[in-house]
């Protein structure tokens, strides 16, 4: 059945970073195809992703004090300003979108201050008087996948050309490359001919999810030496890890991206490796396939790459297996420092095919919400 639009107003939340505004993407379009306006409540660490969502009319920020590796201190003047707001839009409904570990509540108390009308969320806690619509999710779930049911408990449907996989908006930002010397060239200024760049993103939000800078400096020589363009981004805090990794044999995009400017670097490569962090979503988002260097600390089943081809890699049943720890709690890191760059070499050629020439479309491994 064809959702069917009305006049209602409605509000989605998702206060967490930008990979995580990024996996609530298909929810956001199945509100915006079934209502009037959808805006989207965001915290700083997600704006620039609420600025690629389709669907969102308006992006509106608030740093909760209960949501965040970093939480601000409880802010009076900031919490009375966000009430303001929601009573001035005067929202039929808010959807409230959380990861399985987090309440909505504290969002949902505010929403009923800002005279939201309905307010729907997914809890595990008695609401009382804060939810219209309690939605119990199932285990298992893919977080892309539980925030979409949350929508349809709220009474939307994604349209029937929609598939329901992560997106961004278009157009992106045109990206340059510099030329970058590859060891495998007999004329060291000269780039292989016809060769496809991968990325290579050796930070992550946490360090428990991410590699050690010797191990991805490792992996990007091996890349190198394939015959691929390598291309190392990060964010400005990053350009330390990533000039190291980098190198004499890389591109080295460390702090130089926006996160609409990583997207387009992003989309023109064959082939994407990174860690379970906010990238793995962006490249999802635009299509790139993904070997996911991802730490158990969180379940794969959830935070996997979600609606393209990716190929897992790291020793899934380790120590930290579902601790949540933000720094390995295990001498060694050894979830990633099992992996070797022979096993990233041959994940890549997996699913992208050798450095200089199409894939054969044979690795369509590990895809999850592929809908169409």
């Amino acid at each position: 059945m064809t959702a069917r639009r009305t006049r209602t107003r409605a509000l989605a939340v998702r206060l967490d970073s930008d990979g995580d505004v990024l996996l609530a993407g298909p929810a956001v379009r199945a509100l915006a195809s079934t209502y009037g306006q959808v805006d989207l409540l965001v915290s700083g660490s997600g704006l620039q992703a609420a600025a690629l969502l389709p669907g969102v009319d308006e992006v509106l920020r608030f740093d909760a004090p209960w949501s965040g590796f970093e939480p601000p201190r409880v802010d009076r003047e900031a919490v009375v300003d966000l009430v303001a707001a929601l009573v001035a839009r005067r929202y039929d409904l808010a959807v409230i979108f959380t990861s399985y570990h987090q309440s909505p509540l504290p969002m949902a108390l505010l929403a009923r201050l800002g005279g939201v009308r309905r307010v729907v969320a997914t809890s595990e806690d008695y609401p009382g008087s804060l939810l219209d619509v309690r939605h119990q999710r199932p285990p298992g779930l893919h977080e892309a996948e539980a925030a979409l049911q949350l929508a349809r408990a709220a009474g939307a449907q994604l349209p029937p050309d929609d598939d329901g996989r992560l997106a961004v908006r278009r157009p992106l930002p045109a990206v340059q490359l510099p030329a970058v010397r590859l060891p495998s060239v007999p004329l060291p200024s000269v780039p292989v001919p016809g060769a496809r760049s991968v990325v290579v993103h050796p930070g992550a939000s946490v360090p428990a999810r991410a590699p050690s800078p010797r191990d991805a400096r490792a992996l990007a020589e091996r890349l190198a030496h394939d015959g691929w363009q390598v291309v190392v981004t990060g964010s400005a805090a990053e350009r330390e890890l990533t000039a190291f990794v980098a190198g004499d044999h890389a591109v080295d995009l460390g702090g130089r991206t926006s996160l609409a400017e990583l997207a387009a670097v992003l989309e023109a490569a064959a082939c994407v490796v990174v860690g379970n962090t906010g990238p793995a979503h962006l490249a999802a988002a635009v299509g790139t396939p993904v070997v996911s260097l991802f730490a158990p600390v969180v379940p794969a089943s959830r935070w996997a790459p979600y609606g393209v081809p990716y190929l897992l890699l790291g020793d899934q049943s380790a120590a930290c297996r579902g601790t949540r720890a933000r720094t390995c709690p295990v001498a060694g890191h050894p979830c990633l420092a099992s992996v070797t760059p022979d096993e990233v070499s041959d994940a890549v050629v997996r699913l992208a095919g050798p450095p200089h020439r199409a894939p054969t479309g044979a690795a369509r491994i590990g895809i999850e919400g592929a809908h169409a």
